[in-house]
């Protein structure tokens, strides 16, 4: 059965949201709908909806003007076994001393690596992406350094692929993972139980460390935020009053060009640059706070 896609752009998240709620309404109504920040600093924002029947093209242009929206572009997505598909593509990734596979690669973990289970059917932050693959080498560089925290914290956790890894190297660790997804957050359990760690990491559903549980953990020795620009800079001041003194933050979800932007947040509330490294054209940044 073919899918269909129907996707516009506008400058403001919350009329993409509202916008999104409406395209539910449509007859044929998509089986789904999403708004994503495009990720290329732009400030714009992609409304995306899936339909199994041809939308209605009139109806589409209507809903997008109305919310000053550019038109929709519709397009016919071939009947194709996605899941099969990205299995075949998404090799095994080493980063430092992790291992991240599929369990279709599970006969290929090396001996002196510590494995990671993500099915590709949760693709997002299985460790090929350049962000997930920076904040898994600086955890790897700082725990050759000798760090020993014993409380960490996963903001934006996703596949929570970043906690479980903070979890195997430091097994003495309080470590939690938050996303405001609860889907994110469902996902994250699974592949705990997956791995093996059910229990190891406390998940929890919160914007940014919002969660009473988050809150009586501080202040944490580690925060991963792989997450973007914007929430990044903004998490600024939480960061700060959350991180223990000599903690460290690693930051990603940035394009090259976003790298200063934020890291001069940080060293504004009292952060100092650790590391800083590029793979591809994303930048991962290692603030340790003074």
């Amino acid at each position: 059965m073919p899918v269909y896609t129907a996707i516009t752009q506008l400058d403001d998240q919350r009329r993409g949201e509202v916008l999104s709620e409406a395209l539910e309404e449509l007859d044929p109504a998509p089986y789904g709908t999403g708004v994503f920040e495009i990720e290329d600093g732009s400030g714009l924002y992609e409304v995306t909806a899936y339909f199994e029947e041809t939308p209605d093209a009139v109806a589409l242009d209507l809903l997008a003007a109305s919310h000053g929206a550019g038109g929709f572009l519709v397009s016919e997505v071939p009947d194709e076994d996605w899941v099969a598909k990205v299995r075949r593509e998404l090799a095994p990734v080493e980063a430092g001393r992790f291992f991240v596979h599929g369990s279709h690669d599970a006969d290929k973990v090396p001996d002196d690596r510590i494995p990671l289970l993500i099915e590709a059917a949760m693709a997002f932050g299985t460790g090929h992406h350049g962000t997930t693959l920076g904040c898994l080498k600086a955890l790897d560089a700082l725990a050759t350094q000798g760090a020993m925290p014993a409380r960490v914290a996963d903001i934006g956790c996703g596949t929570a692929v970043l906690a479980m890894a903070a979890a195997r190297v430091w097994p003495e660790a309080r470590v939690m993972a938050s996303d405001i997804d609860a889907v994110a957050v469902e996902v994250a359990e699974a592949n705990l139980a997956a791995n093996g760690m059910a229990g190891q990491v406390e998940c929890l559903e919160a914007a940014g460390f919002e969660h009473a549980a988050l809150e009586a953990a501080a202040p944490f020795d580690l925060v991963f935020a792989n997450i973007l620009k914007g929430p990044l800079v903004a998490l600024a001041p939480e960061m700060a009053a959350k991180v223990a003194k000599d903690g460290h933050v690693i930051l990603s979800g940035l394009l090259n060009e976003q790298a200063d932007a934020v890291e001069a947040a940080y060293v504004a509330r009292g952060f100092a640059r650790a590391a800083r490294d590029s793979h591809g054209e994303w930048t991962t940044l290692v603030m340790r706070r003074g």
